[in-house]
C-alpha cells in the first residue's frame, strides 16, 4: 500500500492482528481517506507503517457519559476558572501529547511524520484539537479525526491532576455542537472505561460509520 485509494476494504478483507496494511504515505490525503474507511495508522518502531482496524474498537456514547463525584466537585471547583479554546493551538497539543509521559510506555508512537501529517489535516478542517488553559499556561489538551460520519479521538495530556478529562468532556460538549452523538476511542483506557467508554465489534463500527 503506498498511494491513494490503495486501502483494502475492511469489510472483505483479512485483517491479522488489527492490521489492514503496511507501508504507505503518511500524509494529509491518506489520512483522511483511510478514517473514513475506519482505519487509522498506529506506527511501530522497527517495521514499516502500520494501518489498523482493530477486531473491537473502543467507543464513547456521549448518552453514557459518566462523571463522578470526585470529578464532578473538580470540575465545580476549577471548570470556571480554565479558558477553553478550539484549534488555537493544533501543533502545540499534539507535541505535548507526544512528550506527554505514560506508565509502561517507552517513548512515543507520535512521530514527527504524525505531527506533520495530523497538521496539515487540521488546517484541511479534517483535524481538531481543544485546548484548556488556566492563568494562560496550557494545562491540558485533545486532538482527534473529524470525519463525515464520526470522530475519531486520538491523544490527550495534562499537566494538572483531572485536567485531561476536563479536556475530554469539553471535547465532548464541542462534538454535541457539531451535531455528533458518539465518537471513536480506537482503544478504551482506564480514563475512556472510567467516563463510559466501552468496545463494540469492528463489525458493529464500520456499520455506524
Amino acid at each position: 500500500m503506498s498511494a491513494l485509494n490503495d486501502f483494502p476494504d475492511p469489510l472483505t478483507t483479512e485483517i491479522i492482528d488489527g492490521v489492514i496494511a503496511v507501508g504507505g504515505d503518511l500524509d494529509a490525503p491518506n489520512l483522511k481517506l483511510s478514517y473514513s474507511m475506519g482505519i487509522f495508522p498506529w506506527p511501530h518502531e522497527g517495521y514499516p507503517l502500520l494501518w489498523f482496524c482493530p477486531d473491537e474498537r473502543g467507543i464513547l456514547e456521549f448518552s453514557e457519559l459518566y462523571i463522578n463525584r470526585s470529578l464532578d466537585k473538580w470540575i465545580r471547583k476549577y471548570g470556571p476558572l480554565i479558558e477553553v479554546t478550539v484549534n488555537k493551538v493544533f501543533p502545540q497539543v499534539i507535541v505535548e501529547c507526544q512528550q506527554q509521559l505514560r506508565g509502561g510506555q517507552k517513548g512515543s508512537w507520535i512521530t514527527p511524520e504524525i505531527i506533520e501529517a495530523y497538521t496539515q489535516l487540521s488546517q484541511q478542517g479534517n483535524a481538531l484539537s481543544v485546548e484548556c488553559w488556566l492563568d494562560g499556561e496550557l494545562i491540558s489538551g485533545i486532538y482527534g479525526v473529524k470525519s463525515k460520519n464520526y470522530f475519531s479521538c486520538e491523544s490527550m495530556f495534562f499537566k494538572k491532576p483531572n485536567a485531561s478529562k476536563f479536556a475530554f468532556l469539553k471535547l465532548v460538549e464541542h462534538l454535541e455542537t457539531l451535531g455528533f452523538t458518539w465518537m471513536d476511542l480506537q482503544m478504551v483506557t482506564d480514563v475512556c472505561e472510567s467516563l463510559g467508554g466501552k468496545y463494540i465489534s469492528r463489525a458493529e463500527f464500520l456499520e455506524r460509520i
